[in-house]
């Protein structure tokens, strides 16, 4: 089940139709409603969720109440959970949602473990969702403000269903960092454009081979991992690295001159080698007199998939958990990931819970700042 949070600013763009120019500011979405603006972000939304509609029965979409989500969803026949409940509204007034109510409803879905977060807004909400999200998680912007500067937003709603639509059918998305762009709305009513770079998150795109090729569109092995072992390399800081067993690993390890364990596990620190086919009481013993976190690097098992519970049980459960998803480091060529025809990674760890928890979608390095978005699932 693909796991889809949702928030929807309702009021995003109001004031475009009554030349307030946005609607970021005290007072401007009651004042753009009195001029008589109508607010279309739900429509924008719903433009993009009705591409998804064939696929409602893989898709659960986490979200908030209301205009902010729920309304549009529903409608749509979509599962819907509520994460994040709108106050409301004053008695004859419109519910109106605020900016701490799109950074409330964030918090909340990134609790629940979606895989994707797909926000409706402009500029202002963008950088609402980039105060909560870390930059290595991501997001799809579905245009629907008056102004659209920031790089996270899909070219129109439907472009952003496309996009959906590829990773829930299970084909390779690459993720690319887009900048978080704002203007200074009062200055711009003066008629002063003022943009301000708050910061960038991930945004997944449409498939691109970036890495060198062959005339046949293949990409060359060789230079492709290369270029992943450069990726993984730039992030080695003092921080203990385990390596995993396979050949792409191994291609890292002779990258950085270092004899490597092909069926087994080593531990590196400093691009240097500390542990040689390291067993699982080993491991646990290291990870827990670390004072700093653990990366792990893992492949898959071509043909197979598999990237727990074949050839490396010395990763245990208790260890896994330990490192933490988020210190996974998944390296495969995109060659790879695509002989795999769309069939999701499996991780076969022996627990159940651990199963659960690293199921879901998982970045994989393709390249050097190059990766991709793929399912990972338990063996059913």
């Amino acid at each position: 089940m693909f796991k889809l949070g949702l928030i929807i600013n309702p009021i995003a763009g109001i004031g475009g139709s009554v030349a307030l120019k946005g609607s970021d500011g005290e007072g401007l979405a009651e004042q753009a409603l009195s001029l008589g603006a109508k607010a279309k972000a739900n429509e924008r939304a719903q433009l993009a969720l009705e591409i998804l509609k064939p696929y409602a029965a893989q898709i659960h979409i986490y979200t908030a109440s209301g205009p902010m989500g729920e309304d549009t969803a529903k409608s749509l026949g979509f599962n819907v959970s509520v994460v994040h409940h709108l106050g409301m509204p004053e008695s004859g007034g419109k519910q109106i949602s605020s900016a701490k109510d799109t950074e409330n409803t964030v918090q909340a879905l990134l609790d629940e473990g979606i895989d994707l977060l797909l926000f409706a807004g402009g500029d202002g909400t963008a950088r609402n969702v980039c105060n909560k999200v870390s930059d290595q998680f991501p997001v799809l912007g579905i245009p629907a403000g008056c102004k659209i500067h920031s790089g996270v937003y899909a070219v129109t709603p439907k472009a952003a269903g496309r996009v959906v639509e590829l990773m829930v059918t299970n084909q390779l998305v690459t993720l690319t960092d887009a900048d978080v762009m704002d203007i200074d709305e009062s200055l711009f009513r003066d008629g002063i454009v003022k943009a301000k770079r708050y910061g960038e998150m991930q945004v997944p795109s449409e498939l691109r081979y970036v890495q060198a090729v062959k005339s046949g569109g293949k990409e060359s092995d060789e230079l492709v991992l290369q270029d992943i072992a450069a990726d993984v390399i730039n992030q080695m800081e003092e921080q203990l690295f385990i390596i995993g067993s396979g050949s792409t690993t191994a291609f890292l390890m002779e990258e950085l001159a270092i004899n490597n364990t092909l069926l087994g596990v080593d531990v590196i620190q400093e691009q240097q080698l500390i542990m040689n086919d390291a067993t699982e009481p080993q491991l646990w013993q290291l990870i827990e007199s670390s004072n700093q976190p653990v990366k792990l690097v893992i492949t898959l098992i071509g043909g197979q998939g598999h990237i727990f519970g074949r050839g490396n049980q010395q990763l245990s459960p208790r260890i896994i958990n330990k490192i933490g998803k988020d210190n996974i480091i998944i390296i495969a060529t995109k060659t790879k990931l695509m002989a795999l025809n769309a069939r999701p990674l499996i991780v076969d760890t022996g627990d159940s819970e651990t199963d659960k928890m690293l199921s879901g979608f998982m970045t994989v390095t393709t390249g050097y700042n190059d990766q991709v978005l793929y399912p990972v699932a338990s063996p059913q």
